[in-house]
């Protein structure tokens, strides 16, 4: 039996709960990737077949809760934010919970100001070895409320185990996102580790394991992102691909694929298994069957998408990177974000990676990355009298009452928000014929 979580239920949804309750019932196997239909009229709204939370940010949740109640009169801190979930950030900062760290490492609360009795909670992207062993040294046990995602922990040990076979790890991630440092952190102590962001940069590497490029100009192509000691010569004979587990799962497998076809070319293919370790994807079962969904979201159609998450949470931007290949997308926080018939807030993706790094406090990136469209509902499709079709989709870490709040947004807005209770009536339907 699956573990259960004790997630709040403010964060539940009975609409989407009873959704998702049917679908798992009439196909357990999860085979079937289809969007689930509701059809209100004059709007259908399309939901991927998978989204919401996955384990490790329920996991995540249920300590973090958990951690309150068993500690009322303690001080309770977070090293830096329990996911990337503005709502579920600021609820935790409303019941008294202080956040140490920012998402981009910067100190807002002194560890020096921290006393051995405090406690504190490590969030779902793990943290570093020196900040674990920062929070012994003063006393606080961090493993008592360690809520690293079990999966992230995975790729820890993926790591290590590289490292004990005498390969360099290669890391496909953001080296400014926490999991990403974490895991860089772990990954350093086995073995020489390398962080590299995509395609373009993989390509670059590639051409330094063919022996194309001279090692003396690899300290400058990958400043800040290689352990210290690192020795291109010496560390890219043999190497193995590990990842932070949100990032596009194409996109990891071909890099993968790139810096394999660049050992084969340099020791020939009898030798190249020496040289490049296959080891099976690390991206989370969570993140792959998200985009899998997405994928099957996209092909099923639509006239626009709305993705809903964090406007800094990783694994929500690729979703959205999958959705505007083919449609016009918009990620959005929350129903607030939904401003009218005519007007939506929005962020956009594609300003300098660097400027997403700054969330303020409402969730808003703080570089103007936040915009506000005109038209989202396409006119011609309004002015056709056919329905609007909504595809809908949201990260790991967004609760699904923040995706029944949207649906129900935008029913008001065509006025038919009555009509949802009949369209469950099929799930409701499908759940009852299921075997028990």
């Amino acid at each position: 039996m699956a573990k259960q979580f004790n997630i709040p239920e403010f964060y539940r949804s009975s609409v989407i709960s009873l959704i998702k309750a049917a679908r798992r019932a009439d196909d357990n196997r999860k085979r079937d990737l289809r969007p689930s239909i509701i059809d209100m009229g004059p709007v259908v709204f399309k939901l991927a077949r998978h989204f919401g939370f996955c384990f490790g940010v329920e996991n995540a949740i249920d300590i973090a809760y958990r951690a309150l109640a068993e500690n009322p009169d303690a001080r309770v801190f977070l090293l830096s934010e329990m996911i990337h979930n503005p709502q579920v950030n600021d609820n935790l900062r409303s019941r008294g919970v202080q956040f140490i760290l920012s998402p981009d490492g910067s100190q807002l609360i002194p560890f020096e100001a921290l006393r051995s009795d405090d406690i504190v909670i490590v969030p779902a992207f793990g943290t570093t070895v020196e900040l674990f062993a920062k929070l012994e040294g003063l006393g606080i046990n961090p493993r008592s409320y360690d809520a690293t995602c079990p999966f992230v922990e995975k790729v820890w040990k993926r790591a290590a185990q590289l490292g004990d076979r005498g390969f360099t790890v290669i890391i496909h991630g953001k080296n400014t996102h926490e999991e990403t440092r974490a895991t860089f952190s772990h990954a350093r102590l086995n073995a020489p580790s390398l962080v590299i962001l995509d395609m373009d940069e993989a390509q670059c590497l590639a051409s330094y394991l063919r022996g194309e490029r001279e090692p003396a100009g690899f300290s400058s192509e990958f400043a800040g992102r290689f352990s210290e000691g690192f020795d291109p010569a010496r560390d890219l004979q043999r190497i193995g691909v590990v990842n932070q587990t949100t990032m596009l799962a194409t996109e990891t497998k071909a890099i993968s694929d790139v810096l394999r076809e660049a050992m084969r070319v340099r020791f020939g293919a009898e030798l190249a298994g020496e040289h490049f370790a296959d080891t099976r994807d690390t991206l989370c079962y969570a993140t792959s069957e998200n985009q899998q969904s997405v994928h099957a979201l996209v092909e099923a159609g639509g006239d626009l998408a709305l993705v809903v998450g964090g406007y800094n949470s990783s694994n929500t931007s690729h979703l959205v990177e999958l959705c505007e290949r083919r449609y016009p997308t918009y990620y959005i926080k929350d129903a607030e974000e939904i401003l009218s018939r005519t007007e939506i807030r929005h962020l956009k993706l594609r300003a300098p990676q660097q400027q997403l790094t700054s969330i303020g406090s409402k969730g808003y990136s703080t570089q103007g990355n936040v915009v506000i469209s005109a038209d989202w509902l396409p006119k011609a499709v309004l002015e056709s009298g056919r329905p609007v079709q909504i595809m809908v989709t949201a990260g790991a870490s967004c609760p699904d009452a923040l995706v029944e709040q949207v649906v129900l947004k935008i029913a008001q807005l065509f006025g038919v928000q009555d009509r949802l209770t009949p369209q469950l009536a099929a799930f409701d339907a499908m759940l009852a014929a299921s075997p028990v």
